[in-house]
Order: structure tokens, then sequence, then C-alpha cells
């Protein structure tokens, strides 16, 4: 199977559950992961009346604009990304602070039926892709000849399941940086912030920078007060990119 698009999926959101002695007046329509921000941030200053009147997307608007994004860490959002390359994931692991990852691992599953992300420059090139496709299909082919070959050569060992992740973990060498992962990431709403405005940007490499685009497009609707400064436009090479106007929240 080849790819030429992510896909994300939100496995976990943020429950919020309001203490019976320190209710906030609450104004507006909001998610379980902002009224958990705002509480936060409220009992910074035992604020929960609410003296302004602001609802919560005023409230975490303001928040944004004075950059006191230390109330948006308690927010954590899970997605789950497929369709995506190892090249893109070797990016995407970088961003350490307030992230976790969990990636399908080489070692322990088959790739003899892997699936592949075509580069975005490439794709409706059907010379390049052509090209493309003529290499990962000759490495997928590769891949299956060497992990035959050592579990012959590994016979000795008894144990199979450890004889396969011994050939497996040798013959991945051969795979290229295209093959598609699937990979679980977990992050606070600042972290997230953090990281898809970097990678959202027009100097962004562009298969993360397109994944990144989807990731901010799925979180604006899990939380869109958290998102509610982004803006996806079509940059000057005629692919989508975003910007922050709280930049470093």
């Amino acid at each position: 199977m080849l790819y030429t698009e992510p896909k994300v999926t939100v496995l976990a959101r943020p429950q919020f559950a309001e203490p019976a002695h320190l209710p906030v007046a609450w104004k507006g329509e909001s998610s379980d992961g902002e009224r958990l921000a705002e509480f936060a941030g409220r009992l910074c200053y035992m604020s929960q009346h609410n003296p302004a009147g602001r609802t919560t997307a005023e409230y975490l608007e303001n928040i944004k604009r004075q950059r006191h994004g230390s109330v948006l860490e308690h927010a954590n959002y899970t997605l789950l990304f497929e369709g995506v390359s190892r090249s893109l994931t070797h990016e995407l692991v970088r961003h350490r602070a307030g992230m976790a990852y969990s990636q399908l691992s080489q070692r322990y599953v088959d790739e003899s039926e892997a699936s592949f992300v075509v580069p975005p420059a490439i794709v409706g090139d059907a010379e390049l892709e052509g090209a493309w496709r003529a290499q990962v299909e000759a490495a997928q082919a590769a891949y299956v000849a060497l992990v035959e070959q050592l579990m012959d050569r590994y016979r000795w060992v008894d144990d199979k399941v450890h004889r396969r992740k011994m050939a497996r973990e040798a013959a991945r060498g051969v795979l290229p940086n295209s093959t598609e992962t699937k990979i679980v990431v977990t992050g606070n709403a600042r972290a997230w912030r953090t990281l898809l405005e970097l990678r959202s940007s027009e100097g962004a490499e562009l298969e993360i920078r397109r994944l990144a685009v989807l990731a901010i497009r799925v979180l604006q609707g899990e939380a869109p007060a958290f998102f509610s400064d982004v803006e996806v436009y079509d940059a000057a090479d005629r692919r989508p990119a975003a910007r922050f106007l709280h930049s470093k929240v």
C-alpha cells in the first residue's frame, strides 16, 4: 500500500472533574481540557467568581496573549498518526518536553508487506513516482530475502521468536526512510502548540508539515480555544502551512 496522505485519530482527551468546593462561574461553551486550563489559571489568583465575566475562550485567549502558557500543560491529548514515514518520525521524536511516543517496532513486526509513504514532492509526477516505486519495491524484496537467509543462518537458535527478531532487526537495514510507520503521540496543549508551530511553518519538511497542518485541524476541533490563534493558509509553494499569532506561549 502506498500512502499519499497521513491519518490522524484522537485516542484520548482530558476529563475534567470540577471540585464542588471551588466552583467556577463558567461562561460560554468549552471542552473539558479548556475548562481544566481555566480552572488551573483561576486557582492561582482564586478568581473562580470570574470578576471580568469572561468566557472560557476569552480567558484562554488572554492567557495566550500574556504568554502564561504553563496552565495549558494540564490538558493532554493523545493522537495516533498513521500513513507517516520513518523519516518523519525521526524528526517528530526530537520534540521531547511535554511529549511521549510509542512507535511500531521493526524488530518485532514483519515488514514483508510493509506500506510506504510517497514523498509529497514527487506526488503527481508519474516518472518520479515510477522511479521511486521501483526502488522501494526492490528494497522490500531484499528485506524478504534477507529475513529468510538470516532465519536459516541462525537455525541453531531454538527460540523462534528470538530468531525472528534477530533476522528482522538485521534485515530492516535495507528498508528506506519512506517505510510507513504508526506512532502514538501524547502531549500537553502547550507542547503541542510548540511542536505544531515549528513543524507547520513554510520552512518545515513537506511531509511533517502536511501532518502538522492536519493535526492542527484535528486539535482545533477538540479544543478550539487552545488553537484559535492559528491560521492555516496556502504558502508560496502552493501547499498548506500555518502561522501562530501568539508565538511561544
